[in-house]
């Protein structure tokens, strides 16, 4: 009982904050059609294809809407050499993702979000070079994935903070 009542005292704390759930009214929410309004181009190389992908993915979770904003993106994608060993050899890598990224309004051509996010995976070089390729190949899609998650937050906190301040003018 007694832990049920501070669970309680909690919700009530946390419901007096101000905070509130970013896609908070589903797909029709503010945050979810401005994110499905975002026209992502092309990006280059095999790290722009699987980035663009999920951000496609992740910006078209509320639907389809008419393009009103542009996110212009250039990674770049590396491999460094962390470990090596008595004979030269590399026992491990780092491989490094980087995004620089620009939310464009179509309609004013301003810049709404000038930003850059990076990530970076170590990976074991073993004796089968197929292994190594393999697990260089896995480390971008992981990253690709986490640019892409780490880009659509940063996004829509821009998108709900311009809505907020375009409702209190």
């Amino acid at each position: 009982m007694m832990r049920l009542a501070g669970l309680f005292a909690a919700l009530l704390a946390l419901a007096g904050c101000g905070l509130q759930p970013m896609y908070a009214g589903g797909s029709s929410a503010g945050v979810a059609q401005g994110l499905a309004a975002i026209d992502v181009p092309a990006i280059p190389g095999r790290a722009g294809w699987l980035v663009r992908n999920a951000l496609v993915d992740r910006f078209g979770a509320a639907g389809e809407a008419a393009p009103a904003y542009r996110l212009d993106v250039r990674l770049d994608d590396s491999l460094q050499a962390l470990g090596v060993l008595n004979d030269d050899t590399i026992s491990r890598e780092r491989r490094i993702l980087r995004a620089r990224y620009q939310l464009v309004d179509l309609a004013s051509g301003e810049i709404l979000l000038d930003a850059t996010d990076g990530f970076d995976s170590g990976i074991d070089v073993v004796s089968s070079e197929y292994a190594t390729i393999a697990a260089e190949q896995t480390a971008l899609e992981d990253l690709a994935r986490e640019i892409a998650d780490r880009m659509t937050t940063r996004i829509a906190l821009s998108l709900r903070s311009q809505a907020e301040g375009a409702a209190g003018q």
